[in-house]
């Protein structure tokens, strides 16, 4: 594997991994319940993960699928990893934003439903990255609507950045119900 694609999934998987401790440090039955009014719970947390990782992943495609399709070569650019202030941006829990439409829980899924959907959705981006490990993925370029344009690598780092984000909201949910 491309010493840039193990760069970005290393940091997926621990994204993963923290989010994964943060839940489960938290008890099965209160997974679902929300800390406060107009506030998410962990399941509703982990809803939206699933749905913007999809969201993602779909760009990602349609991007390495026009890229390849063009022509893509082989790998041979240094990594630009994600922005500093993008990831200051993802880092920053004392501005809260509200998600889009498109990206905003139901609340119809159990926590154990919203976590497979987590997983499965992290195992199609891998499996997706991975079908173009070794190619130029720096030089393909995918429109984020908010940060502007940004390589596939960036992407992945970016989905990295926003489970890390919502580990530390987990965690705040953690914190409240546990008063």
């Amino acid at each position: 594997m491309h010493p840039h694609l193990l760069d970005v999934f290393s940091r997926l998987d621990r994204s993963r991994a923290a989010l994964r401790a943060a839940v489960e440090s938290i008890a099965v039955p209160l997974r679902q319940q929300r800390p406060g009014p107009d506030q998410w719970s962990v399941a509703e947390v982990l809803e939206h993960l699933s749905i913007v990782e999809r969201i993602f992943t779909g760009r990602i495609a349609d991007a390495i699928a026009a890229a390849r399709a063009g022509g893509l070569a082989v790998e041979t650019s240094d990594r630009s990893p994600l922005p500093d202030a993008i990831e200051t941006r993802m880092a920053d829990r004392v501005n809260k934003r509200t998600a889009v439409e498109a990206a905003r829980p139901t609340g119809t899924l159990d926590a154990a439903a919203a976590w497979e959907a987590v997983e499965s959705g992290h195992r199609r981006l891998r499996a997706l990255v991975e079908d173009a490990d070794g190619l130029a993925l720096g030089q393909v370029t995918i429109e984020h609507p908010f940060f502007g344009p940004m390589s596939a690598y960036q992407f992945v780092e970016l989905v990295a950045a926003h489970e890390a984000r919502h580990t530390e909201q987990i965690k705040e949910i953690a914190r409240v119900l546990a008063a």
